[in-house]
């Protein structure tokens, strides 16, 4: 592995980094299988080079059966095959690193795959055994245990507990799963599962991994002390306590494995980093994105601000302030896998719960592109203008709209098959990206796509935008390389625009400003030099629904 100067020393560049998400399977197919893979990826570095971010995280490459995007890991020391080798995994690393990119690996600590050979092995085992230990096994109730163990739904279905056949053929015990039957959670009470995640991450990390995504890091301890079992129907954040002693999320011993964590990421020059997706309340946030755990946790409350500017100024203030308490920084984030694409969520009307309206008005209302990308755009370019590091989903820098009619003989997301009625299903943000403007998948491979691409896909691809002045592409070049220029200190002032309530106008060290429109109509803006726009100016005022960048 090749050395890289700006790879060393900087223990703080992740502090105010862009960092790209790439879902593999949908970002660039290489051997033209219809899934995308390495070789796709690493054909495409020149791009993500030239969009100027600081960082990929990549979703989950590991072995898996794709019962939950991969999210369902066989193997956390190995690549798919149907995504490539280890060999092309360190000549992606290796083409990064060469180009100035770092690399964050997604790691799913909460539960295995099915097929994981621990799994398996506990199969084989008899209840009792150090194999079954590893996971959550339980006796079910009733006479027979044919009763589940406890009154706990999974996300993804009514219980989170399966019942397995025994070695002999008889129905045995149950086993936990917060999310599929195909995701058995592990036993993190158990010391083999603790060493064997040590050495996952010095794996990675020996291969040049520079972090780690750490998928629903609140769930992996659980309270399962003298025969209790926890019992629940919601998943909302809402119901969990907030003080560290809930039965299942959020528990105060997790960040005990964090910080045995953090110790195998000191061991590096520099440190890897870590960022949790950790969905815990808000006071709860800081203890994982300590400087003693992970360093990072992922602030989703942009996510439902909506096009309101009182919420984004109090998320905004509070993110910033706990960040600085906890002496990480903070996190900005419009879109990932698992959310309805941002220009897609600003293409509506206005709602408090967006999920709930979409349910009611999915097969009739029709979204209004020009204003969903006009505001996502000024969305986005506000929140790289903010202190802290901004994590970017693949597409997004294309405009991307979720796809909202995939037929649901295409469908792969398990939360669509858990009530196909209400055709919610996150395969929408999943579409492989189109990168030409014609072809069989638009560019993404030779032969087709895993999920069904739109007819108006090549509108929207990179060959159309590149070099368009005004496109979103365009303005995403632009932007992240010129922040670049700009960083300054985790600082910002916020400047009041007497004459435009709606107006949020904030300052960096250096004289740097950011003034997003939020109303109706163009606003006077304040003295200096015009850096960056979303929208061409009108008569030297800022359109409705955009942002600019200004040099005092």
């Amino acid at each position: 592995m090749a050395e890289y100067t700006f790879l060393k020393g900087d223990k703080n560049w992740w502090r105010q980094a862009v960092i790209y998400q790439i879902y593999p399977r949908s970002f660039a197919d290489g051997n033209a299988d219809g899934i995308g893979d390495l070789k796709g990826i690493i054909s495409r570095v020149p791009y993500l080079k030239q969009l100027g971010i600081d960082a990929v995280w990549m979703s989950p490459f590991y072995p898996s059966q794709l019962a939950d995007g991969g999210y369902d890991v066989d193997d956390y020391r190995n690549v798919d095959p149907r995504i490539g080798t280890l060999a092309e995994f360190d000549q992606l690393v290796e083409e990064l690193h060469k180009n100035g990119i770092r690399l964050i690996a997604d790691l799913v600590p909460n539960h295995s795959g099915d097929q994981h050979v621990w799994f398996q092995a506990a199969l084989k085992a008899a209840p009792g055994s150090p194999e079954r230990d590893r996971y959550i096994f339980r006796d079910g109730k009733g006479e027979h245990g044919e009763i589940r163990p406890s009154e706990l739904a999974s996300h993804f279905g009514p219980t989170a507990w399966t019942r397995i056949t025994e070695p002999d053929g008889t129905p045995g015990q149950w086993y936990m799963h917060l999310f599929a039957k195909e995701q058995p959670d592990w036993n993190w009470d158990n010391q083999e599962v603790r060493d064997d995640f040590i050495k996952t991450l010095r794996f990675w990390s020996d291969r040049g991994v520079d972090g780690y995504r750490v998928d629903v890091a609140h769930a992996l301890v659980k309270d399962l002390k003298n025969g209790h079992l926890p019992e629940r129907q919601s998943y909302d954040v809402k119901v969990m306590k907030d003080d560290g002693t809930d039965d299942l999320f959020d528990r105060d011993e997790v960040h005990e494995i964090y910080a045995s964590w953090r110790k195998v990421f000191n061991e590096y020059d520099p440190p890897r980093m870590a960022v949790a997706e950790a969905w815990v309340h808000a006071n709860r946030r800081p203890a994982y994105a300590s400087t003693k755990g992970l360093g990072q946790s992922f602030n989703f409350d942009m996510l439902g601000a909506g096009w309101n500017p009182k919420k984004v100024r109090e998320i905004a203030n509070y993110n910033l302030t706990a960040a600085k308490k906890s002496g990480s920084s903070t996190t900005w984030v419009l879109s990932n896998h698992d959310i309805i694409r941002h220009a897609t969520r600003f293409s509506f009307p206005k709602v408090s719960d967006f999920a709930g309206w979409y349910k009611e008005n999915r097969f009739t209302a029709k979204p209004d592109v020009e204003l969903g990308t006009a505001r996502a755009n000024a969305m986005t370019m506000l929140l790289l203008a903010l202190p802290g590091s901004t994590y970017l989903y693949q597409g997004e820098e294309l405009a991307l709209q979720e796809v909202l009619d995939i037929p649901g003989d295409h469908m792969q997301d398990p939360q669509f098959f858990r009530n196909p009625d209400l055709g919610l299903s996150r395969d929408g943000c999943r579409v492989p990206l189109p990168w030409t403007k014609t072809g069989s998948s638009f560019g993404f491979g030779g032969n087709g796509s895993h999920l069904p691409q739109p007819d108006w896909y090549g509108s929207v691809s990179v060959e159309t935008q590149e070099g368009v002045k005004g496109s979103t592409l365009e303005l995403y070049r632009e932007l992240i390389n010129l922040r670049k220029t700009l960083l300054a200190p985790e600082e910002y002032r916020w400047v009041k625009h007497w004459f435009a309530p709606k107006v949020l106008h904030f300052s960096r060290p250096g004289g740097w400003h950011s003034v997003t429109n939020f109303g109706s109509k163009p606003v006077k803006l304040p003295a200096g030099k015009v850096l960056a726009a979303s929208q061409p100016l009108v008569d030297g005022k800022l359109p409705a629904n955009a942002t600019v960048w200004l040099k005092a």
